[in-house]
């Protein structure tokens, strides 16, 4: 059944709380990008299609375990297939036991009830504190590697 883009946000963030990477990635089209214009180091800037988000969440509830989104907040655009959707999310780093606290931007585009473009403004930083990859990220950083 086909959602707008507002309550295929919401279905994703409760997929991701219970930690169902694999219909997280069936919210996707077939042919549906994900982008994340922020990321550094070894994380990916672009994914094409439903299989290469797929790939790209099956480790996730073992870096990450978010327990908590206790804000979310949808913007509506001028087009009726795209929100902007804010949100926090709270929860632990799986490999140091340190919390993980991130805010997120969403611009989230759907048709047909599936995810044709969702690009996520996160911050890489706060992201590798959390999953203890810090020094990682900073050498990709000084050898020039980060994209």
């Amino acid at each position: 059944m086909p959602r707008a883009p507002e309550e295929t946000m919401r279905r994703l963030l409760e997929l991701m709380l219970t930690k169902d990477m694999d219909a997280v990635a069936d919210l996707w089209a077939e042919d549906g990008t994900a982008e994340f214009p922020f990321a550094a180091g070894a994380s990916p800037r672009r994914l094409a299609g439903r299989e290469a988000v797929r790939g790209y969440l099956v480790g996730f509830p073992e870096v990450y375990d978010v327990r908590e989104i206790p804000s979310i907040t949808v913007h509506h655009t001028e087009r009726p297939d795209t929100v902007v959707v804010e949100y926090h999310a709270k929860g632990h780093s799986v490999r140091t036991g340190e919390p993980y606290r991130m805010d997120y931007i969403v611009v989230i585009t759907v048709q047909d009830g599936l995810i044709t473009r969702f690009r996520d403004y996160w911050n890489p930083l706060a992201n590798a504190t959390a999953a203890g990859t810090l020094p990682e990220l900073r050498d990709s950083l000084r050898s020039g590697s980060a994209r």
